[in-house]
Parts: structure tokens; sequence; C-alpha cells
């Protein structure tokens, strides 16, 4: 006959088996939404540029809604308002006005969210004022390089290229590290991070930047390896600072609207941090492949 021990021993396995994986987080999971990310960004990009601009707006203000429910955990009440405004404002912003007017679409939204908290009135204003900055500059700022990037000659097959270095750098650094990591980079904030993971992230998306240079952005190939290593370095620089935002706040992920999987932020924190790597990259390489 059958216990009533054993339905709560085969859930205790099912749980065991879905743990994190060696790497730190569940990368698989991360590598699949990226992959699916990546489809939708490429249809934006190649058949409605401004559905692109929509999708970082959207993901911005989802991103904003996560990182500031978060905060709530440590009790600071940062307003939402202005952190929306700032989500559309500053991808639009650069979309029809470039670098300057994004600037512009910054300092605007950093008076909005002071003036905002300090009408509203409360306690910890200072704090709450500079938890709504740091906000602001992390996910809707950050990410808005991507669309500066998608403004550049060959826009969209940079925007491309950032999106595939940044999923290979989650694949190769997931499948060195599960077999081969032994030294962690940052054992304080995520310790199944390791040296040997980084050094095949670079590897992998140094030969995915290679045939990108050749195939997609008309470059010499040996300029791919500068892209994949700032992007890899910017990219793995993202997902440590959001573990260490976690680890401070004590949470695991930043929300559950992607069941399994965690919050949008936590899919999205290695692009953050490439997408402006990128646009530098895209930049300083462009006249070079002129």
């Amino acid at each position: 006959m059958t216990t009533p021990a054993e339905p709560a021993t085969r859930r205790a396995r099912r749980a065991a088996q879905a743990k994190p994986s060696r790497a730190g987080r569940d990368l698989p999971a991360a590598i699949a939404v990226g992959l699916v990310l990546l489809a939708v960004v490429l249809l934006g990009l190649l058949l409605f540029p401004l559905a692109f601009v929509i999708t970082v707006a959207v993901f911005g203000g989802i991103g904003c809604w996560e990182v500031a429910r978060a905060f709530g955990v440590a009790d600071v009440d940062v307003p939402l308002v202005p952190l929306a405004v700032g989500a559309v404002a500053m991808p639009f912003a650069a979309y029809y006005g470039g670098p300057e007017a994004l600037g512009f679409a910054l300092t605007a939204s950093l008076l909005l969210a002071a003036l905002w908290t300090l009408i509203d009135g409360g306690r910890d204003l200072a704090r709450t004022i500079m938890s709504s900055v740091g906000i602001l500059l992390w996910v809707p700022l950050l990410m808005s390089f991507a669309v500066l990037l998608f403004g550049l000659e060959n826009g969209p097959f940079m925007v491309a290229t950032m999106l595939l270095l940044t999923v290979a750098n989650d694949t190769f650094g997931y499948l060195v590290g599960v077999f081969l990591g032994k030294h962690p980079m940052a054992p304080k904030i995520s310790p199944k991070k390791s040296w040997e993971g980084f050094a095949g992230s670079v590897v992998g998306a140094s030969a995915v930047a290679i045939a990108a240079a050749v195939l997609l952005l008309d470059l010499q190939w040996w300029m791919g390896i500068p892209l994949a290593v700032a992007t890899v370095a910017a990219a793995t620089a993202g997902d440590l600072s959001e573990s260490m935002v976690k680890r401070e706040l004590q949470i695991k992920d930043m929300s559950n609207l992607l069941p399994g999987h965690g919050g949008v932020m936590d899919r999205l924190d290695s692009i953050v941090f490439a997408a402006p790597a990128a646009y530098i990259m895209a930049v300083l390489l462009g006249p070079l492949g002129a």
C-alpha cells in the first residue's frame, strides 16, 4: 500500500532535480528565453522598426516595476509613475533624436522623479530619490543604448549581433562552467560563476562575432574579437550586478512574471549592460570598417 510519505518523496526528488545549475542560475531557461526574445526582436528589427522601440519601452517599464517592487523589501517605496514615464520617454527620444535627445529625456525623468517624491512627501525622501535615480539609470537608460545602436549604419544587424553575442555568452559560459568550472569569479556574489565559464564565453562569443563581422556587419574578421570581449565583459558585469542587488535584498528573483524563470530583469540583466558596450564598440569600429 502507498504510504503518504511517498508522494512527498517524489516531490522532493523533482524539486532537487529542478534546482539551479552549477553555473549559478537557471541558464538553460535563460538561454531558451533569450532565443525566444531574439526571434521576437529580430522580427521587429527587420519588418517593423518601431515595434523594436516599443518592445524596449515595454521591457524597460516592466524592469522598472520589478526593481521598484524588489526595493520594497528594503522598505523603500519608489514611485512608479516617474519610472514609467522614463521607460517610455528614453527609448523614443533615442530613436527620434539620438544621444542628445536621450540625455534630455534622462534629465527630465530624473527631475520628475525628484519632484514627484518631494511633492508626495513621506519618509526617507533622499533614499527614495536615490533609488529612483538608480533604477532610471540602470534599466531604461542602459536599454535605450540598444535603440541608439539600432540608429547606426547597419543598426539592425548590430542589434542582432549584440543579442547573438549575449546568448552565446550564456550558452558557452554555461557549458564550460558546468563541465570545467573550478575557480569562482565572485564567490560572495555568485559562487557558481567561474573563470573557466567566463573564458568559454569569450571564446564562443568570439567565434560568433567573427562570423557576424564578416557576414552581417561588413567588417574585417578580427574586429569581431574586441566586440565579443567587450560584450561578454559587459554581460557578465550585468549578471553579477543584478546578483549583487538580489543578494543585498535577500531575494531569489526580481519577480515571478516568467514562471520557472523569474522576472524580466532576471533574463535581461546581461543585455542591459551589453547594449551600451556594443554601441561604444560600434562607434569605435565603424570608421575602421569604412
